[in-house]
């Protein structure tokens, strides 16, 4: 979601400074009754009415690269746990990001038939 424009929040600090109530000036200008007391609130810390910066997330733990190699090493051996395709990468990936790699590529690692467990007759 986009921040608010900051003729908005001249106008919405306006109104505030004037002597509106919260919840009337929220009325006013369509937001919510909270972000007015936030406004008011960084520009009384921080002396800024600006909008804070995004946050940067952090990036993906394998390269496209190794989403490639892992691809092939899926589709050379399907029966690959997931600590031998960690291994045969090699990366410092842990197993539950191979499992969501996977996962995201839509990919399935699957044991053969004759790993399966044996049933009792």
């Amino acid at each position: 979601m986009a921040a608010y424009s900051l003729d908005l929040r001249k106008r919405v600090l306006r109104a505030w400074d004037r002597g509106m109530k919260a919840d009337a000036v929220a009325a006013t200008f369509d937001v919510s009754v909270a972000w007015v007391y936030r406004l008011v609130q960084r520009r009384r810390e921080t002396g800024s009415m600006a909008p804070r910066a995004q946050t940067k997330f952090r990036g993906r733990a394998l390269s496209s690269d190794e989403e490639a190699r892992l691809v092939a090493l899926i589709t050379a051996r399907p029966d690959a746990t997931l600590a031998e395709l960690q291994r045969a990468l090699p990366t410092r990936a842990a197993l539950s990001t191979i499992w969501r790699t996977i996962d995201r590529l839509d990919l399935t690692v699957k044991k053969n038939s004759t790993r399966r467990r044996a049933t009792t007759s």
